[in-house]
């Protein structure tokens, strides 16, 4: 939603002025389909060259997060709180055999069912059944600092393949000033050849010619940069969830007091998605 109101901002902005200060907007509507084509096109088929169709797949998904936000809110890192934590009690208080069941199928488990939006995270529920799967084997002689390496080391792939789109997006918007001087260039080209028509003529071609250097600087520092940006923000936003599971995880294999590992869990997550402790205590006390 603010990503449409900023851009229908910007375009008022930039057009609007330009007018309103005198300047000919019909010169720049009559270059743009020429210009946008050869930076547009240039631009996706570097993307093609640059990427395979998982990528390509990957960066589209990148640009609609930026309209549409980030996936999890308040409720649901409380809910992965609440889910890790009646894990944890099982395994502490019954058997790892019984944990096993759950991990072991987490589509047919009764617990995972109570949080449907979790569960269709596949990165999420690997995360979580993998490393309880590794705890459950090695029951007896689990080394809490060697999980935590563990898990480091899926919390970092994970963030590497989340925030790949980002990183795709901000390689476009460093490229988008460079096509549009291509553009201008191929415009001065074709105005060079046309050398013997009168002035008026030969303004028109070296004005539609800039209006691709304008398109390129536009279009990297006014939509893509700012989307990678947004992007960024919306991938860092959703990772929380995965660093709550290794922190509830790895506090209670500590055999930390339940109100450290809640506030272990709620520690790392920004004031907006931090749930109030009580909130998290008494919805623990009451599983």
């Amino acid at each position: 939603m603010f990503a449409a109101i900023g851009i229908v901002i910007l375009l008022v902005m930039v057009f609007g002025i330009f007018t309103l200060s005198g300047g000919n907007i019909s010169a720049v509507l009559y270059a743009l389909p020429i210009e946008m084509g050869i930076i547009g096109g240039a631009a996706i088929g570097g993307l093609i060259v640059g990427n395979n169709a998982a990528g390509l797949r990957d960066l589209f998904g990148g640009v609609t997060s930026v309209f549409k936000g980030p996936k999890y809110c308040k409720a649901d890192f409380l809910d992965c709180i609440f889910l890790i934590s009646k894990l944890m009690k099982i395994l502490r208080s019954e058997s790892p055999l019984v944990l096993e069941k759950h991990i072991e199928d987490p589509h047919g488990s009764l617990i995972f069912a109570e949080y449907p939006k979790l569960l269709a995270d596949e990165k999420l529920i690997s995360l979580i059944c993998d490393t309880l799967r590794l705890v459950v084997v090695s029951s007896g002689i689990v080394d809490p600092y060697a999980v935590e390496d563990i898990m480091d080391n899926s919390l970092k792939t994970v963030h590497n393949e989340t925030i790949a789109p980002a990183d795709k997006l901000q390689n476009l918007a460093d490229t988008l000033p460079a096509l549009g001087i291509v553009a201008a260039v191929l415009g001065v080209v074709k105005t060079m050849g046309a050398i013997d028509q009168p002035p008026e003529i030969l303004g028109t071609m070296i004005g539609s010619a800039l209006v691709g250097t304008f398109l390129g600087v536009l279009l990297s520092y006014g939509f893509v940069g700012p989307m990678a940006g947004r992007a960024r923000q919306v991938v860092e936003s959703d990772n929380a969830i995965y660093h709550i599971v290794k922190q509830v995880i790895v506090a209670s294999l500590h055999g930390h007091p339940q109100p450290m590992v809640i506030e272990a869990a709620r520690s790392g997550l920004t004031r907006t998605n931090q749930p109030a402790f009580a909130d998290v205590f008494d919805g623990i006390r009451g599983s």
